[in-house]
C-alpha cells in the first residue's frame, strides 16, 4: 500500500515537472517548495477520490455528463483534464479532442461530428475544445463565413437546450489567463523539446491576434450564456489552483453520492500439482536496461 501511494506521488511529480515553465532566458522555473507541493497533492488526491465516487454514481444512476473545456491556447485545459481522468475508468470517462474537420465534415451540419461523441447512459465525456471553435478560432482566422458565424449563435442555444432536455448534464468552462502568462507558457513550449509538439501555427497566431480573440470570447460568453448551460470562468494564471478550483466546482455541480459496493474478497489461487509453468524464451524478454 505504501508503494502504491508513493507511485501516485511520483506520477504527479512527473506531471508537475513536465508542467514547469521557463523564464525569459529559457531557464526552467524551480518547483514550488515542499510544503506547498504536499498541500497541493493532498487536496488533489482528495478531489480525485471524490471524482471516483462521482464516476460510480454516474454509472449507477445512468447519468450522461458532458463537460466543455474552452480557453486560450496554453490556458491549462489539458492539465485539468489529465487530473480529472487520471484515476478514472477510461471506459466511463473519456476525452473528445477532435482534429480539424476534413473535406467531408465541412459539408455536414456543423454540430454533426460532435454529436457522435456525446455520451450514452453512465458515461462522462470531456471535450478538449468543442463546437465553440466556430465562435473562436474559426471566426478569428476566417475559417467560416460571417453567415456561418451568425447561424452558429442562432443554433447553439437551441442545440444545448435540446441536449439538456434529453437528459445530458452540460457544464461549460472557460479557462482565463493573462497576456503575460500566455507569453511565458509559450516560451516554455519553445524552449522545451518535450513540449514543442504543443505549438501549432494557430497557437502562434493567437499571440498576434490576442485582441481579436478577446473580442470573440466576450461575444461568445455574452451570446451563449444561457440558464440551461451557463458558462463558468476559471482564473488559470496559477495552474495548480485552477485545477483544484475547477475540479471542486465540477463536483459541486453534481448531486452525486457514494455508491455502496459489495465487499470484494480475493479468492485463493487454485494450484494443480500437475501444472508446470514453462520458462519464457530469453529472445522474447525485453532487455532490462533500467
Amino acid at each position: 500500500m505504501a508503494d502504491d501511494l508513493m507511485d501516485s506521488y511520483d506520477e504527479e511529480l512527473e506531471l508537475e515537472i513536465d508542467d514547469r515553465d521557463v523564464d525569459e532566458n529559457g531557464a526552467r522555473r524551480p518547483l514550488v517548495d515542499q510544503a506547498a507541493r504536499h498541500s497541493y497533492f493532498k487536496s488533489l488526491f482528495q478531489l480525485q477520490g471524490e471524482l471516483v465516487k462521482l464516476q460510480d454514481w454516474v454509472q449507477q444512476s445512468r447519468e450522461k455528463v458532458v463537460i466543455l473545456f474552452e480557453g486560450r491556447d496554453a490556458a491549462g485545459k489539458g492539465g485539468v483534464i489529465k487530473r480529472i481522468t487520471q484515476r478514472l475508468n477510461p471506459r466511463v470517462a473519456r476525452v473528445a479532442a477532435l482534429p480539424a474537420p476534413n473535406d467531408r465534415e465541412r459539408t455536414q451540419w456543423y454540430f454533426q461530428r460532435y454529436v457522435s461523441h456525446l455520451p450514452a447512459a453512465g458515461e462522462i465525456v470531456m471535450f478538449d475544445r468543442s463546437w465553440y471553435n466556430r465562435a473562436g478560432v474559426e471566426h478569428v482566422m476566417g475559417f467560416c463565413t460571417d453567415a456561418e458565424y451568425e447561424e452558429f449563435f442562432r443554433s447553439v442555444p437551441e442545440f444545448e437546450k435540446m441536449l439538456v432536455r434529453s437528459g445530458i448534464r452540460l457544464i461549460k468552462y472557460w479557462f482565463s489567463i493573462t497576456d503575460e502568462e500566455q507569453h511565458m507558457r509559450f516560451l516554455g513550449r519553445i524552449h522545451d523539446p518535450l513540449k514543442q509538439w504543443k505549438l501549432s501555427p494557430m497557437d502562434l497566431q493567437s499571440r498576434v491576434r490576442w485582441e481579436e480573440y478577446t473580442k470573440a470570447k466576450e461575444v461568445m460568453l455574452e451570446r451563449t450564456h444561457i440558464p440551461e448551460a451557463p458558462w463558468w470562468v476559471v482564473p488559470a494564471d496559477d495552474k495548480k489552483k485552477a485545477r483544484l478550483n475547477c475540479i471542486s466546482h465540477l463536483l459541486s455541480q453534481m448531486p452525486y453520492h457514494e455508491v455502496a459496493h459489495a465487499e470484494v474478497v480475493l479468492p485463493e489461487r487454485v494450484r494443480n500439482p500437475d501444472y508446470f509453468r514453462q520458462p519464457v524464451p530469453e529472445a522474447l524478454i525485453v532487455p532490462q536496461i533500467y
